[in-house]
């Protein structure tokens, strides 16, 4: 009997470590353990830090919903043609997905049982209500993908922990204070495809928001570039909009922009000086507007790689519009400029106006065709 109770041990134990280590590749697979840690945790109380704690060997015995697929604490229930959150979700899941279903409604206690959730996987579904207490019991959501629903504003009260929010192709018409209450670790937000102009996004918007360094607003209806996003953003997608002119004071705000797409507007000018606000800017696209002329600003960009001005209405390259005259103000050397679907005769180009250019293939010309 002794001998029997021994074993029992040993296997229990082996089959903790098996489930341990298969839990540890779902993180890896999920870039959990890569998330950006918190600078300053002196502030952050004890019910605000991140504790997962590890399965044990009883989770075998956990009942899965009908129709899903359920591993160690992931539990999957995409393309099952759900309605609704389904219920005996198991307590300890840390990843839900609910990918791609027809729920119209996240009620109050559809998710009350899950504490320890980390993601959760909305995305495709015909999501238009998501009720104020619906997150209250979960303090530890770092991943929520809610795109492509029918939801008319930013839900009320999301967990403050949440580090990466997918929101893009709802129908958001305003952006207002409140939105992002409490959010302090919020790194990216992706928002495009919804309908609201740079009017409809509040002043107070952001406030709070101290570490938001992607931002995503693309294929909306933005008018001009906002100016109260985030100070310290270190990407910023604005292509596929309505923008006409980028001004002076545009970007006075954003000195630590790396990246910086404009594509897909109708940008006519892009007025002298506006960029040199962005003296950390890497990449910037400009592509598929009507300027008529590169942006003044480009040579005083130390840093700048990559320009893209292709498919706009440029008919003339001088000689000092990329690289400046003093030999020792660019830092860094393009590895690519396209210029290509513009009225420009390259021939007519002077070849110094590629000086700080490197490498044989960092130009795309070609014929200009109508």
């Amino acid at each position: 009997m002794k001998t029997l109770v021994i074993l029992s041990i040993v296997a229990l134990s082996s089959a903790t470590s098996l489930f341990e280590n298969e839990f540890l590749h779902f993180l890896k697979d999920w870039d959990i353990w890569q998330q950006d840690p918190p600078q300053n945790t002196s502030d952050i109380s004890q019910s605000e830090q991140i504790t997962i704690p590890a399965p044990t060997a009883d989770y075998r015995f956990f009942t899965c919903p009908l129709n899903c697929v359920c591993q160690v604490r992931v539990v999957q229930c995409s393309d099952a043609g759900f309605k609704s959150v389904p219920a005996n979700i198991p307590k300890g899941t840390v990843m839900l997905d609910l990918q791609n279903n027809k729920i119209n409604e996240i009620k109050e206690g559809d998710l009350k049982n899950l504490p320890s959730l980390y993601a959760l996987f909305l995305v495709n579904n015909q999501i238009s209500k998501i009720h104020p207490k619906a997150f209250r019991s979960i303090k530890h959501l770092k991943l929520l993908y809610l795109s492509w629903n029918l939801l008319p504003q930013i839900p009320n009260n999301l967990p403050t922990s949440i580090l990466e929010l997918r929101i893009d192709g709802n129908e958001i018409k305003k952006i207002q204070k409140g939105d992002f209450q409490g959010m302090k670790f919020l790194h990216v937000l992706e928002i495009s495809g919804n309908p609201f102009d740079t009017t409809d996004i509040e002043p107070d918007a952001f406030n709070g928001v101290q570490r938001l360094m992607y931002i995503r607003m693309s294929e909306g209806k933005l008018s001009s570039v906002p100016k109260n996003l985030p100070s310290n953003l270190y990407e910023l997608y604005l292509d596929h909009n309505r923008i006409s002119s980028i001004e002076r004071e545009d970007f006075r705000q954003y000195k630590d922009l790396c990246r910086l797409d404009l594509s897909y507007n109708k940008i006519k000018e892009v007025e002298n000086g506006s960029l040199a606000y962005l003296p950390n800017l890497r990449l910037i696209h400009l592509e598929n507007n009507i300027i008529k002329k590169v942006p003044a600003s480009v040579k005083e960009l130390k840093y700048l790689q990559a320009l893209y001005l292709h498919n706009n209405n440029i008919s003339k390259i001088e000689v000092d519009d990329f690289c400046p005259k003093e030999s020792g103000m660019k830092k860094l050397h393009y590895s690519g400029i396209s210029l290509f679907g513009n009225p420009v005769k390259y021939w007519e180009i002077q070849p110094a106006s590629f000086r700080c250019v490197s490498g044989a293939h960092g130009v795309q010309l070609g014929n200009f065709k109508k």
